[in-house]
């Protein structure tokens, strides 16, 4: 584990950018930027063209360290180049911004009012790949719909169990299990996963560092007491749906909590803005984000 990346991400000033869409993800985040599926024919086009978007956010003088603390890739990005140099090297070396990489292979279908993530088949050939790619940590996704509490404690126990795995392997795992933010029941929801996740830290090993990525909390501050395990590295949100206003005026009421924002950070983006246009928009979205993620 990179010493000085770890002390970056748990007690630096600013928010995670994410941009690790994935195969599922990709025509819609294309889409919002502006090009259209008719714009390519097969997966290998569709990538290119959602690299040279993340290499333009990535490259922009809007983003920076000193409000950018790390940033979520997904395979296909980390694996590709910025100026000559891997995605992931090109975040800490140039710009000083830790990597991490999106390492679920999607969400299995709803069942007991959840969608678990798929078994990953691949993970230490991917864990091997990261570590060739000198990445920082792990993000994995799953998601809560309804006030289900077998399905809640599966999804919890699910992510530990995975987390383990890839903390033992030298990475610190992001656990993000999602609550949909239309969720009937979402406080009650939130109420059992705080329930679960302080049941599994009061078990995890001192020496198994992970972080959180929840969507904002309905109560205030519900989250905010984890960072007092001393496995807990940060605790970030995700915006969830809602739009980037919305999502700021949310997670700024909350203390310590932090954004990893993706379809909110790139809001506004187009492929058709000048350089000026592109980089003014986003540094407004990157101040905006970066204010809220303070705001405590």
């Amino acid at each position: 584990m990179n010493t000085k990346q770890f002390e970056r991400i748990k007690n630096a000033k600013g928010f995670i950018a994410a941009l690790d869409q994935s195969g599922g993800s990709t025509p819609k985040a294309l889409q919002l930027y502006g090009v259209e599926p008719s714009s390519y024919t097969n997966d290998d086009e569709m990538f290119k063209l959602v690299h040279d978007m993340r290499t333009r956010i990535i490259k922009s003088p809007a983003f920076t360290d000193d409000r950018i603390l790390g940033a979520i890739l997904f395979k296909v990005t980390m694996n590709s180049k910025i100026d000559g140099q891997y995605t992931s090297d090109f975040l800490w070396d140039k710009k000083g911004i830790v990597p991490f990489l999106k390492i679920d292979e999607g969400l299995d279908e709803l069942n007991k009012g959840v969608q678990l993530m798929k078994p990953m088949k691949s993970l230490d050939t991917l864990l091997e790949n990261a570590k060739e790619r000198n990445i920082f940590g792990t993000k994995m996704r799953s998601v809560i719909k309804e006030l289900n509490e077998e399905g809640i404690v599966e999804i919890i126990k699910q992510q530990f169990e995975y987390a383990k795995i890839i903390s033992a392997a030298g990475f610190v795992p992001i656990i993000e299990p999602e609550v949909d933010i239309n969720a009937k029941d979402k406080e009650e929801i939130e109420e059992i996963v705080k329930r679960e996740v302080v049941a599994q830290l009061d078990a995890l090993p001192k020496d198994c560092y992970v972080m959180f990525k929840f969507t904002i909390p309905s109560k205030v501050n519900l989250y905010s007491d984890l960072l007092e395990y001393p496995q807990v590295v940060r605790v970030v949100a995700l915006s969830g749906g809602y739009t980037r206003d919305k999502s700021n005026e949310l997670l700024a009421k909350n203390e310590n909590l932090i954004a990893s924002f993706s379809r909110a950070l790139s809001e506004g983006l187009n492929v058709n803005q000048s350089e000026e246009e592109f980089n003014k928009m986003l540094d407004n979205s990157i101040e905006g984000i970066y204010q809220a993620s303070i705001a405590k």
